[in-house]
This record gives C-alpha cells, sequence and structure tokens, in this order.
C-alpha cells in the first residue's frame, strides 16, 4: 500500500487543527490510522478529502472534521469502554481503539462486519470486537459502556441503546431532522440523559433509527 502519511498529515492540518481539535490521543490515532485501509478500494483514492465517504447504500463514513469534533466533545479517558455502533467498515473503531482501553464494535451489514474485523486484525488491533447484530440491539451483554458513538444519523434513539450506558456516562449520535442535522452529546445522570448540541452536522439515518412516520390522509 502506498505511504499516505503526508495525506494524513495534510488531513489533520486542514481539516481538524482549524476546527479547534487539538487534544493529542486525537491528533495522533487519526494521525496513525490508515484511513484508506477502512473504505472500498475505488474510494481510497478519496480518502482523505473532507467530506464523507459512501460506504453502501445509506450508509458513510463521516468526514474526519466532523468525527474528530465528536470525539474532543466526548473528551474520552483511556480506561473506558466503548460501544461504537454502525463502525463500517472499521475506521471510526480503529481511530477508537487507540484511545480507549477496548471497544465494542457492532456492524448490521455482513459483508462490511466481516471486512472490518478482518481488516482490523490486518492492522494488529486487538482491543476492538466486532459483532455482526442489528443496530438498534447494540450489544447489551458486553455493557455497560462508558461511552456509546453511533456512526450515522438519528431520528431517535431506541430506550434499549440508552439503557447501555453507564450511569454518568456519554454518548454522542448526529441528530437529523430534515435536511438539517445537529451532533449532540448526551450524559446520563440518575437514569436519565441529558442531550447537548455541540456542532451543526448530517449523515444518513441508520437502518432502525428512523421516527416511525405517522398516516396521512
Amino acid at each position: 500500500m502506498t505511504d499516505t502519511t503526508a495525506l494524513r498529515t495534510m488531513m489533520v492540518d486542514t481539516q481538524v487543527r482549524p476546527s479547534d481539535v487539538t487534544k493529542f490521543p486525537i491528533i495522533e490515532a487519526l494521525l496513525a490510522i490508515e484511513r484508506e485501509a477502512f473504505v472500498p478500494a475505488d474510494k481510497s483514492p478519496v480518502a482523505y478529502m473532507d467530506e464523507p465517504i459512501v460506504l453502501a447504500p445509506g450508509r458513510v463514513l463521516s468526514d474526519a472534521r466532523g468525527f474528530a469534533k465528536m470525539l474532543d466533545a466526548l473528551d474520552l479517558e483511556r480506561d473506558e469502554l466503548v460501544l461504537d455502533l454502525g463502525c463500517g467498515l472499521g475506521y471510526s473503531a480503529a481511530i477508537l481503539a487507540r484511545m480507549v482501553d477496548a471497544v465494542v464494535a457492532v456492524e448490521e451489514d455482513s459483508d462490511m462486519a466481516r471486512d472490518a474485523e478482518a481488516t482490523l486484525g490486518e492492522k494488529g488491533i486487538d482491543n476492538v470486537a466486532v459483532l455482526h447484530a442489528p443496530l438498534v440491539e447494540g450489544a447489551p451483554k458486553a455493557g455497560p459502556y462508558d461511552v456509546i458513538v453511533i456512526e450515522g444519523g438519528v431520528e431517535t434513539i431506541p430506550s434499549a441503546i440508552e439503557d447501555q450506558l453507564k450511569e454518568g456516562g456519554r454518548i454522542a449520535a448526529v441528530f437529523v431532522e430534515g435536511a438539517l442535522g445537529t451532533c449532540r452529546i448526551g450524559h446520563k445522570s440518575k437514569g436519565r440523559i441529558s442531550y447537548k448540541i455541540v456542532f451543526n452536522a448530517t449523515l444518513p439515518v441508520l437502518p432502525g433509527f428512523a421516527l416511525e412516520k405517522g398516516f396521512s390522509f
């Protein structure tokens, strides 16, 4: 594979740092992980462009700027356990794995789950468990989690997912309302989650995370 160190450095210097993301663990992870290894082969030439990359119909890899800002707002700690919902081909899990003790990555597309597990293994990333399961179910047996990261848009978050968050834990997702969206961070206190908007963003809504549409007459 071509050495893309310079492209990663440019991505960080032109997309991430100008967004006031400067925490060392985030910068180090973005510089270390080969983004092109976690996208479809035909998307490899555009892996470092400042835009989401299509992984499959209705599924994208978030742009580095937005993902980095989300991680910055989550303020991850090394000893935490993270649930990565909708890990796609594994890039988000690979980044998270350099920042925390362990990651449980859930992907419901069987092909992407298989490829994510294979690529993570090839890269020697051994603190990620990839599960092939419906995203709306999460991975309750491995929880509860200090942090939950949802890798896609949501209109609503099922209670089954929020229940997997530890007391005092944080959850991040991009909430979509029509053509607009916001990244929000939720904090769990006394069994309830309060969300705060941190920046504007939009991503395709993940399967199972759309609001039920009412009937019209």
